[in-house]
């Protein structure tokens, strides 16, 4: 299957929730490297990190019991800023783990980390500038999404780690 139609079937048949699960609680998703994620060169394609960090991300709004939640708002995530850095190489049938965790919010986005290993193996961090949309194209404010998906969420972010922030500054998403 390809990544497209696993988000597709994670978006419309989300994974049940996690009970006690919080919105600062990490996300683990398994996955194992298809023949379609490949490039010529027989590694995993650099877009298609991209795209198993989509699914993770709607693992972890499933894991919290989200996507209904979002649903009857009508609010969707998109994403506003991402950057991967590479360590290692995902080879054909290679078993892997994606960890996402949101490591805070502003104003305007909330920032999160998904980590690729295999095994023990750090084979690539991704870090996302996420934002909330309501399907009339009205941007929703991090702190009532956070809200909504967790039920203990804390009122304030929690500081976002200094190489973090100067990212979220370079790329133009952080508050101006």
């Amino acid at each position: 299957m390809t990544r497209v139609l696993q988000l597709a079937w994670k978006t419309f048949r989300p994974r049940r929730p996690v009970p006690g699960r919080g919105v600062l609680d990490p996300s683990v998703t398994d996955m194992r490297v298809n023949v379609g994620d490949l490039d010529i060169l027989w590694h995993v394609n650099n877009g298609t990190y991209l795209q198993m960090a989509d699914v993770a991300r709607w693992n972890y709004i499933a894991d919290l019991g989200g996507m209904h939640r979002l649903n009857a708002k009508r609010w969707y995530p998109v994403v506003a800023a991402s950057t991967v850095k590479y360590r290692r190489s995902l080879q054909l049938g290679e078993r892997f783990r994606i960890t996402s965790r949101v490591l805070g919010w502003d104003e305007r986005v909330v920032y999160l980390e998904q980590v690729f290993h295999r095994g023990a193996d750090l084979c690539a961090t991704a870090w996302i500038a996420g934002r909330f949309l309501s399907r009339d194209g009205a941007r929703i404010a991090p702190h009532d999404v956070v809200a909504l998906l967790g039920d203990d969420a804390p009122a304030a972010s929690p500081a976002l780690p200094a190489e973090v922030a100067a990212w979220a500054r370079a790329v133009d998403v952080a508050p101006r």
